[in-house]
């Protein structure tokens, strides 16, 4: 990646990586596991898995009051070990899956946007990835 700033957050996952790959790259699970909190779903999920297709993830407030498509290209894929992807506002996106012992390490890298505290953002992407690790496990 470039020299940008990026957060990051990681989750150590045990399940095959198959499993964690398909549950990640599917919309049909992505629907399951893509919110920061319960308050929160996501409603809707498209994905086109290839290098220049695109993610668009619809995450909202279970009670309506708010909600936004988050949308990405895929720029590198490593099946079982990296993607890479740009958000629709520029911003890079990178996800590698480390096989160790009896889990996978997941850590996803990512740019801040500028409208809000990073601790904000860095929680915030961290509860997604843990909802997803309660998915898999």
């Amino acid at each position: 990646m470039s020299n940008r700033e990026f957060l990051e957050v990681s989750a150590s996952i045990e399940a095959p990586i198959a499993q964690i790959w398909e549950k990640w790259t599917q919309a049909a699970h992505v629907v399951n596991w893509n919110f920061a909190h319960e308050s929160w779903c996501c409603p809707s999920a498209t994905v086109e898995f290839n290098v220049g297709g695109k993610s668009n993830y619809r995450m909202e407030a279970k009670d309506g009051s708010m909600g936004f498509d988050l949308i990405a290209t895929f720029e590198k894929i490593v099946p079982h070990q990296q993607i890479h992807s740009c958000l629709a506002d520029g911003r890079k996106v990178e996800v590698n899956f480390q096989e160790q012992d009896d889990c996978v390490l997941v850590i996803q890298r990512f740019e801040p946007e500028h409208e809000n505290p990073l601790e904000l953002q860095q929680g915030g992407w961290q509860a997604i990835l843990d909802q997803f690790k309660k998915y898999c496990q």
